[in-house]
This record gives structure tokens, sequence and C-alpha cells, in this order.
């Protein structure tokens, strides 16, 4: 069945793909958020390269997360990652970029019906909140956005998920978590962009919704067998955060959408808050009688780069410092606080990239200043003496937080249903890279 169900998939997107043309008639229906384009070629030039740097990412998270786990299980782990890169492409220029920035339905999603297959998205039109980039250079940016956000969920799984199932999940993810989220936070007719919400590069749309969607299939897929194995290579942990630590400058600054003042001020947020974090992290191992470890620098650096994410480009230097070192101080709290025990988040996902998203979205509310970003508006960081947008992003983070964990249970639970979710304890033990890809390091 499966075998008939791939053949079908791939014959409907070759015939649909070849055909597109006649099929879905592109038309100006992403409404009055396209614009004719002013070109800048510095600012295409710096997005084109930003764009590189995101894709980037998701290999370097495989390698983060692959270091991390049993030997006999490194290759499905960062596998995970490059198909994300592989299915998520595809769906978001068959379907993914419309339900994201297509004409609002109630601000809660797009109607992709004008984007199928990328119809209407040009080289020589623009999307309004980037006029002097080619909307379809608009398009790719965000779609690596998308690509990470699914593969960030597979470290709380890690060592016990059916690969097949895992794909299904991925598709089913981006249409009903990831979609909604990103319309509802990016599109200008969006309803958190409606109310004020700030979310430089993906505090709610990716690290949020990835680490809620971690501890629901945590929960949902129970404790592997063997809960502590000897991370199988620390030295790929080290090589994937640095090339996280690397793509996240287009991951941040790129968010700018143009190479100006403030694509540096991302850039300088994001090297500090990495930094501050990482430092955070080792001095309060040591503090609390632990070595001072790799493992431990990598993910400080890591959750400072969660939480800056948010607030990159409206936040002074400063700021950034203090949003990195708070950062990794209450996700190590919360790592070490975690219950272990009865939830196994493998690779502690939601301590790590939900916690540091939420503490980095409140951290906006309190720091973010309209003399860096004139976005920011009145309503200043609480630090300024205004709540107001403090409890903006409060609301959100709250909202956010019930849709993504509610849906993607409830996604877990119907891919279940379809096929099951979790390896059988022969495989398990077994080993994931052996019984699910016939390889082995």
């Amino acid at each position: 069945m499966r075998k008939i169900i791939l053949s079908v998939i791939m014959i409907t997107i070759l015939v649909l793909s070849i055909f597109s043309v006649h099929l879905f008639v592109g038309s100006a229906a992403l409404g009055a958020h396209v614009i004719p384009l002013k070109l800048d070629t510095g600012d295409t030039a710096w997005m084109i390269v930003a764009t590189a740097l995101v894709l980037l990412m998701t290999p370097g998270l495989g390698f983060f997360y692959g270091g991390m786990v049993g030997k006999k299980n490194v290759i499905s782990t960062v596998l995970q990652s490059f198909m994300a890169m592989v299915i998520v492409t595809v769906l978001w220029v068959v379907i993914g970029f419309g339900l994201c920035f297509g004409p609002t339905i109630g601000g809660f999603i797009g109607n992709p019906m004008s984007n199928l297959f990328f119809q209407g998205v040009s080289a020589n039109a623009a999307w309004e909140l980037a006029p002097t980039i080619p909307m379809i250079l608009f398009a790719l940016f965000q779609a690596k956005f998308a690509i990470i956000t699914p593969a960030l969920i597979t470290g709380a799984f890690a060592e016990r998920v059916r690969f097949w199932a895992y794909l299904l999940f991925m598709v089913l993810f981006i249409l009903f978590v990831y979609a909604p989220l990103c319309h509802m936070t990016w599109h200008p007719d969006g309803l958190l962009f409606g109310w004020g919400v700030l979310d430089f590069a993906g505090g709610t749309v990716v690290h949020m919704s990835a680490g809620w969607a971690a501890l629901a299939g945590a929960i949902f897929l129970g404790k592997r067998k063997v809960q502590k194995a000897n991370p199988a290579r620390i030295t790929y942990v080290l090589l994937g955060t640095g090339l996280l630590w690397f793509g996240w400058f287009g991951f941040n600054a790129g968010s700018a959408v143009g190479a100006g003042s403030l694509a540096a001020q991302a850039l300088g947020t994001t090297t500090v808050a990495a930094a501050a974090a990482a430092m955070g992290w080792v001095f309060l191992d040591k503090i609390l009688g632990h070595k001072l470890s790799a493992m431990g620098a990598c993910i400080g650096a890591v959750v400072g780069l969660v939480a800056i994410t948010p607030a990159a480009g409206f936040v002074s230097i400063p700021h950034a410092m203090a949003i990195g070192l708070i950062a990794s101080m209450v996700s190590n709290f919360v790592v070490s606080k975690f219950p272990k025990g009865k939830i196994d988040d493998a690779l502690d996902v939601f301590a790590c990239h939900g916690v540091g998203g939420m503490v980095g979205m409140l951290l906006t509310g309190v720091f973010a200043s309209k003399s860096i970003n004139a976005v920011v508006g009145e309503n200043q960081g609480l630090i300024f003496g205004d709540a107001t947008l403090f409890l903006i992003q409060l609301k959100a983070l709250i909202l956010v937080s019930i849709f993504a964990f509610s849906v993607s249970y409830f996604l877990f639970f119907i891919v279940n249903k379809i096929t099951p979710l979790r390896v059988s304890e022969e495989k398990e033990e077994l080993g994931l890279d052996i019984s699910q890809h016939g390889e082995y390091l």
C-alpha cells in the first residue's frame, strides 16, 4: 500500500508541475501586499547569501542532534534533518507559501489557491514588507524557516520514531501548525501581527511551535527503553553548533530583508546573545558543582541564539547580552528540573528551544526600543515604563503555546492511527540506523 501511495504522490506532483502553467493561473491574488519591485542589488545579494546561510542551519542541526544520540542512531537522526530540506521544500512550493503569505482567511491562515506551485510568486514583483528584493527570493528565504522548524522537533523523540511516520507528521505539522502561526505573526493581515506582536525572526513561529510540538511528541511516544546513552560524537555537537551559529546570522540579520543598518544591528545582537548565553551556561554549571563541558557550552550558545531570535532587530547590544544570560539560566534550570523519568524529551528540545523561545518573546516585551527599530512605536518595552507591549507578548505566548501543543498532540494521534509512530522494542534495541535505513557507522 505504501508503494502505491508514494507512486501516486510522485506521479501527481510530476503531472501538476508540468501543466501548472495551465492549471493554476497566477494572479494578483496576494492582493495589496504585492507591489512593484524596487530592486536594490545590494539587498538582493545579501538576501541570497542569507537564504543559503539559513539552509545551512538544518544540516548543522543534524550534526548537533546526531552527536548527542547513541552511536546506533546517528545516521537516522542526521537524516531526519536532511529530509526536512527535501520534503518541506517541495511542500512549500506546492502549497506552503500560499498558506503562509496568501490572502488572509480571517487573519488565521492564507488562501493558497493563487500560489499553488509558486504561481504568482514573481521575480519581477515584491512583497510589501520586502520591497527591494524579488518576491521569489523572499519566498525562498521564508522556505528555509519552514524547513528547520519540524527538524527541531526531532530531538524530542530521537531514537524511537519510525521514519515514514515522522515524514507524515512533518507534512501535517507544516500545514496545520507552522502555516497558521506564520500567517498570524508575519502576514500584515494576520491576527498576531494586528495585535502588535513583535517577532523579528521566529520566536513564536519557529522555536515556540517546535518546542511545544516536541513536548507533545515526547509525551505521546513515551519513554525510550534506555533513556541514557553515551553521546556518539561530541565533536559532531561542536561542529553542529558552529554551523548553527554561522547560519543564524542569515536567520536573524536576514530577517531585516535588506543590507542595511537593521541587519547589522541584528547580527550584533545575535553574536552577543549567543556568547553571553554560552558563558552563562558553563559558569552556572560550575557554580552548581558540574564540570565545564563542551556539551554545556554548545547548548548554552544555541539557547542564546533561540532567545535573541524574536528580539534581534528590536533591542540594543547590552540588552541582547542580558537576554542571552537570562535565557541560559532559565533553560539550564528547566533542563535540571525537567521530569525526565516521566517525560522523555531525549535532547531537551522543549527546555532549550521552547523555553528559550518563550523567554525571548517575553524579554522582547521588556527590552524592545523604538530607537533601535521604529516599528516598535510608542509601545516600548517594560524597562522603558510601558507595560502594553509586554502584555501583548504575554497574550501571544499563551495563545501560541495552547495552539501549538494541542494541535501537535492531535497530529501525533492522527499519524499513529494511520501508521505506527514508534518502532518496536526489537528495532529500538537494534538502532534506527540499521532498522530504518540499513546503514550504520
